[in-house]
């Protein structure tokens, strides 16, 4: 099973494009794992999942992020703003999925 972590300042508002991305795996009959934290909670996490999505709002801090989990060969990477405005559950999780190795 893939495991695909959404982070965003307080883990609030990436609530329903999860819901939107869980959705579509189950349409799509894929079997992962989705869920969204604040961003004070990304190490206690780097471990437990195989991507990491930002929203848009937090970009600043994926270069942080993303040095911490290339020890771990992990993506981390900005969802983009027109499917994060949209809430495109099914744009995202492709996105995520093709992150993973």
């Amino acid at each position: 099973m893939k495991k695909i972590l959404l982070c965003c300042s307080a883990g609030m508002s990436t609530s329903l494009l999860v819901t939107k991305m869980k959705k579509a795996a189950e349409e799509k009959g894929i079997d992962v794992e989705i869920n969204a934290v604040a961003l004070e909670l990304f190490d206690e996490n780097l471990l437990k999942y195989d991507v990491f999505l930002l929203g848009p709002q937090v970009k600043f801090k994926k270069n942080d992020f993303q040095k911490k989990a290339d020890e771990y060969n992990k993506k981390v990477e900005v969802i983009n703003m027109v499917d994060y405005g949209t809430m495109n559950g099914a744009k995202v999780l492709d996105f995520a999925l093709n992150l993973i190795k």
